[in-house]
């Protein structure tokens, strides 16, 4: 079969120029959101009279028929057929006859493919956002069975104060909320359809743009025919709010790398979700986490790869829009494979509480908590600071034990070096959404308000 624009041009294609435009290797995996606009469209042409009645079924038929062989993999695609829609077009013509010849009327390649593409986005973005509030049910059962364990909390990977490891674990379900947030937007600005914009100016024939946007359950049609072609902003959203969920993984990710190792001993990976070594019989690696912290680089390039392709291109379509496809699904795929890997990996996690308390209650760590002791008995916290590094100082040059030198001192005494027993620390964070028993308690009440709120906008 000829090309779509055979007209114009006299022989073929140079076999590099077809190599390099063909897009069907990649976009072939949009062929139901093509059928459904197709279908949309060719109701729309019968019902403003560009199409008769007999010609829309014999065409609806024949998409029906093309998206069977498409989905059992019957369908056989062709050299000519350049991307997706030529293909389809193809084959509903060789079952429709002359009245597949119609279904193109009124519509070009630029608003067909950008309404493929917002139709597969909105049903990704969608499917994607469930999957990460699945991991924050993991993240949330987890801090529920975690009750009182804590472990150090870190500031530049130095040990800081201490916090319940539920805290810990909801940290993370919060930042991934965002990210919820985030794609749930992008969707949102995506849900706008674009056929009826034509190659760039619409159309002289009466077409019925909003009752195809309806048919397909867009929220709205596009308001200008130039934009609605060209616009790839809620790829470029998209893969943004990929990118941030991607580094997000990416630190649960470091976390367990380090939380794994003899040094930390703060977990035990479970066997299914970790690797050995060819080499070293004793080895077990935790591959999935640093799968998910690697591939955080690979979802900040696409992002910014889209982008350098965006900045300097002029109103309308241009070839490089072609760019916009590859990496949103190549992000999508990569989110979703680190995220089951991930929630598999976390909820069969063992912690070493006993491991975590041990490196939690050192009396270093309850400094802040003997400042804040002097603060309350009326001293400035600047001098409080002051004195309590000193204190900190001089146990650390061999001069006493943190606990006997605050006893010893007068500014402190006995009552104040007990809030460097062990566990103590952790129970004085009493602020709203801070680190101890009663916040913690609150706060999980509301992480789970969250994801209800999370799963009625899904």
């Amino acid at each position: 079969m000829a090309t779509l624009w055979h007209g114009r041009f006299e022989g073929d294609s140079n076999e590099a120029l077809q190599a390099l435009n063909d897009s069907l290797p990649f976009d072939r995996r949009m062929f139901q959101d093509d059928i459904a606009g197709s279908r949309a469209h060719v109701r729309m042409l019968a019902r403003v009279g560009l199409m008769t009645e007999d010609d829309a079924t014999a065409v609806l038929e024949a998409l029906d028929a093309t998206e069977a062989e498409m989905t059992d993999g019957s369908f056989t695609f062709q050299a000519s057929d350049e991307d997706l829609h030529t293909a389809v077009e193809r084959r509903v013509t060789e079952l429709a006859g002359d009245a597949g010849a119609r279904l193109h009327t009124g519509r070009s390649r630029n608003d067909q493919v950008a309404t493929d593409l917002r139709l597969w986005t909105l049903r990704e973005l969608t499917d994607l956002s469930a999957l990460v509030t699945s991991f924050q049910d993991t993240l949330a059962s987890r801090a529920d069975d975690a009750g009182e364990a804590y472990l150090p909390g870190y500031t530049h990977l130095q040990q800081a104060q201490p916090v319940l490891l539920a805290h810990h674990l909801l940290a993370h379900g919060w930042a991934l909320s965002r990210d919820v947030d985030r794609l749930l937007d992008a969707r949102d600005r995506a849900d706008v359809s674009p056929l009826g914009a034509g190659a760039l100016a619409g159309s002289s024939l009466p077409l019925d743009p909003d009752g195809v946007a309806a048919d397909l359950g867009f929220a709205a049609r596009f308001e200008n025919s130039l934009d609605a072609v060209s616009d790839r902003d809620f790829v470029a959203e998209a893969l943004f709010a990929l990118a941030l969920l991607g580094v997000h993984l990416s630190r649960i990710g470091e976390e367990l790398v380090l939380w794994s190792t003899d040094e930390f001993g703060f977990v035990d990976l479970d066997d299914a979700f970790s690797t050995g070594s060819s080499m070293l019989p004793q080895k077990k690696n935790p591959d999935i986490a640093e799968l998910a912290r690697g591939k955080a680089g690979r979802l900040v390039g696409h992002l910014t790869g889209l982008l350098t392709s965006l900045k300097g291109l002029p109103l309308a379509y241009n070839k490089d829009l072609q760019e916009d496809k590859e990496p949103l699904f190549d992000a999508c795929d990569t989110i979703r494979l680190t995220l089951l890997a991930l929630n598999g990996m976390v909820s069969t996690l063992v912690f070493q509480t006993d491991r975590m308390a041990e490196a939690a209650d050192s009396p270093y760590a309850a400094a802040t908590d003997l400042a804040e002791h002097l603060v309350a008995a009326g001293m400035p916290f600047r001098d409080a600071h002051a004195v309590v590094g000193a204190l900190v100082r001089a146990a650390l040059v061999g001069e006493g034990s943190l606990a006997d030198l605050v006893a010893a001192d007068e500014r402190l005494g006995p009552e104040a070096a007990d809030l460097l027993d062990p566990g103590t620390a952790v129970r004085r964070r009493t602020t709203p959404g801070g680190a101890g028993p009663g916040p913690v308690a609150v706060q999980r009440g509301r992480f789970s308000e969250q994801l209800a709120a999370q799963r009625t906008r899904l």
